[in-house]
């Protein structure tokens, strides 16, 4: 996301290195280019306005203090700028009302509404270790009701049922009485979409909102719709009570203005974005965090988040536990390591975290495509193969190859990445521990 925002800045930051003060004229260039960069990620024309004047105001006649750079010190005035119109902090979900807390979801058909009650459900039964009751009010998407009980299903969250025959008003209704009854803490319902925003349907979603009385009332908006995006959370702002947004398709969408936009035309603050289809692909909204990624410094805190939620905390302990008695490591616990890089999304969304120039070179040394080999070559050997590599010698490789429809030489590429992580291990599970691995791991990526 935000690509091209990104490279223009960065080209912003290379045209003023060199110059000791920024002065009107050496900044008059930066910031047509950072405005242009903005109209481009289709940012709202009025948000574009008041950001180049606010970032101007600041930046004219800053010194460079020490060994900043003025390009890097306009960028300091940008990424606060850039901070400030998204919302300074992340807004959490305020559930703190008598159980249970019902949280209203509103949006446009092809929003990925539905898809994102599943992920809130399960981001709040096993972040916040909430008991969830979800409920299908859309009696009009054919399909909706069953899409949603089967997303649930899969989470093992309770779904509440309803049919296409009942009223949207009866069915939420009969869902916070049974959630009451049954000590829900949270009930999410799921409202009906339309192709465009309509009278009836805000009629009907103002009357579902007076009944419920819900304590988060979130707009569900694709990203990917840039100024319409902001355009139809504002008719939505305006009719209803909305206590925050949710931006879907984030990962699609390369120039993010809704991201930039919304907060500032709305008012109300960006809570969640949809990173990912996968079921845990949705993200708390960071506007710091995310402003160090547009200007590509990275997003290292979000990252950290990811792991945490995604590596196997017990399995990782079993393998630690496994090198300190020098037991080794072996072809199965290198797959592991994989399976869980693509447990977070896979390469690209790891990388979409990590600052620029790291990013940029990564992929020459390893992507999503070159993990699914390798995980199809281990899959390929045998058990004694996999707890032996010493075993693996021309023939054993030809088979290998053949068996994940790869070549040799990929094989030996695997062998020789487990040899580089094996011998790290072993630094670690001798004298220095930590401190040595970590002065070792620099020569797995000379290109970094």
């Amino acid at each position: 996301m935000f690509e091209n925002l990104s490279s223009r800045l960065s080209t912003v930051v290379k045209t003023l290195s060199g110059n000791s003060r920024l002065s009107e004229s050496n900044i008059a260039d930066a910031l047509r280019e950072i405005r242009i960069a903005l109209l481009e990620a289709d940012v709202a024309l009025p948000v574009v306005k008041q950001f180049i004047a606010d970032v101007k105001e600041e930046a004219l006649g800053e010194k460079v203090v020490g060994s900043l750079t003025p390009g890097q010190a306009l960028i300091d005035v940008v990424n606060k700028k850039l901070t400030s119109l998204m919302g300074e902090f992340n807004n959490q979900l305020d559930l703190s009302a008598v159980p249970p807390a019902v949280i209203l979801m509103a949006g446009l058909q092809g929003a990925g509404k539905t898809t994102t009650v599943g992920k809130l459900a399960k981001r709040l039964k096993d972040n916040d270790k909430k008991k969830v009751l979800v409920v299908s009010a859309d009696v009009y998407r054919p399909a909706a009701i069953e899409q949603l009980k089967t997303l649930a299903k899969s989470l093992d969250v309770e779904c509440f049922p309803s049919t296409e025959q009942q009223q949207p008003k009866e069915i939420a209704l009969s869902a916070l009485d049974y959630a009451r009854k049954h000590y829900f803490d949270v009930l999410i319902v799921d409202t009906a979409g339309r192709l465009s925003v309509d009278e009836f349907m805000m009629n009907e979603i103002k009357d579902l909102h007076k009944s419920l009385n819900p304590v988060e009332t979130l707009f569900v908006v694709d990203a990917m719709l840039g100024q319409d995006a902001v355009n139809t959370a504002k008719a939505f702002n305006d009719a209803l009570a909305l206590t925050g947004v949710i931006l879907t398709k984030m990962d699609g969408d390369a120039r993010g203005g809704a991201a930039l936009s919304i907060r500032n035309i709305t008012g109300k603050p960006i809570k969640f974005i949809g990173v990912s289809e996968k079921i845990n692909g949705l993200e708390p909204f960071y506007p710091d965090r995310m402003a160090s990624r547009i200007l590509g410094m990275g997003d290292i805190l979000s990252l950290i988040d990811e792991v945490k939620g995604n590596v196997d905390e017990a399995e990782a302990k079993k393998l630690m536990d496994k090198v300190k008695k020098g037991k080794g490591f072996d072809l199965n616990d290198f797959k592991m390591q994989f399976e869980q890089m693509n447990n977070m999304g896979g390469m690209s969304k790891i990388l979409d975290k990590l600052p620029g120039n790291i990013a940029e070179k990564a992929p020459q040394i390893i992507n999503d495509k070159m993990i699914s080999k390798n995980v199809a070559i281990i899959d390929s050997m045998t058990k004694l193969e996999r707890q032996k590599p010493e075993l693996l010698k021309a023939s054993r490789k030809r088979r290998i190859a053949l068996g994940s429809g790869t070549s040799v030489q990929e094989v030996n590429q695997l062998l020789k990445q487990y040899e580089q992580i094996s011998g790290m291990m072993k630094k670690f599970s001798g004298g220095g521990g930590m401190m040595k691995m970590m002065k070792n791991f620099k020569h797995l990526m000379p290109k970094m």
